[in-house]
């Protein structure tokens, strides 16, 4: 089976650009609340691009980024260089870090908070997997402090398709198109997303390809798994805006405290 984090080294030139049109800054808002309410130093798992660490490092949150892609945290830096922090402001610099969320590389209780924005729980694609993050997590942050988790609910519902023309725009000069697949393994409960960016700059066409592959997770199986691992659950949302849950929410967000 491959690894969850296989094809996003590839994605990274292409992932601000894609969110930018989907999902946007929309979550930004609502992680920045659970984040500034920590009292302390926040861990977000899977910073990719720097998309929502940016942001809550611009509020003054004490904020330390980690992800396994090299190309991602590349982009996160040369973000946070361009948009230098004013010294004479709360805002404070992030912290990134390459590392692997199923073995945090961190001394126990560092954390005051811990968050898991856009579904990044979901590319743990082995149960193991999962189980080996959470227990990480409980050991780095401290009693008492949060656990925050973002679910996509809709990606068992995708239905499968071949090369569909889903997104054209424009971006840094060059015509982008990206062209996507659709596959699942109901037994192993895996979504695949085969993706072809067709990128044309200068009257030439280079063809990008990766895939990126998502685990359907359950708030009932969630909350279980957190207890399993010291948390609990506290709230369960539907919406950044604080909604109630149920199961037909496009959202799913789960908030924990460690025990």
């Amino acid at each position: 089976m491959r690894e969850g984090w296989q094809g996003w080294d590839e994605y990274a030139p292409f992932y601000d650009w894609e969110n930018a049109q989907t999902l946007g800054r929309r979550d930004v808002p609502f992680w920045s609340r659970v984040a500034s309410a920590a009292r302390g130093t926040v861990l977000e798992l899977g910073c990719g691009t720097g998309r929502v660490s940016l942001p809550l490092a611009r509020a003054g949150v004490d904020l330390v980024g980690i992800d396994r892609s090299a190309p991602m945290l590349a982009r996160a830096v040369a973000r946070a260089r361009k948009s230098a922090i004013n010294p004479q402001s709360a805002a404070r610099n992030p912290q990134f870090i390459r590392g692997d969320i199923r073995a945090l590389p961190f001394r126990a209780g560092s954390f005051a908070a811990v968050i898991a924005p856009y579904g990044i729980l979901q590319s743990l694609i082995r149960p193991r997997d999962l189980a080996s993050t959470l227990a990480s997590v409980a050991r780095v942050v401290q009693r008492g402090g949060t656990f925050g988790i973002d679910l996509v609910p809709d990606v068992p519902r995708w239905k499968e398709y071949r090369n569909r023309v889903q997104l054209r725009g424009r971006a840094g000069g060059a015509e982008l198109t990206l062209v996507e697949s659709v596959a699942h393994d109901r037994r192993r409960r895996l979504t695949t997303f085969e993706q072809t960016y067709l990128e044309r700059r200068g009257g030439r066409t280079r063809t990008h390809r990766f895939d990126l592959t998502f685990r359907t997770l359950t708030v009932r199986g969630m909350t279980k798994q957190l207890e399993r691992a010291g948390f609990d659950v506290h709230t369960v949302l539907g919406d950044y805006a604080g909604r109630p849950w149920d199961e037909r929410a496009d959202v799913w967000i789960i908030l924990a405290r460690k025990g």
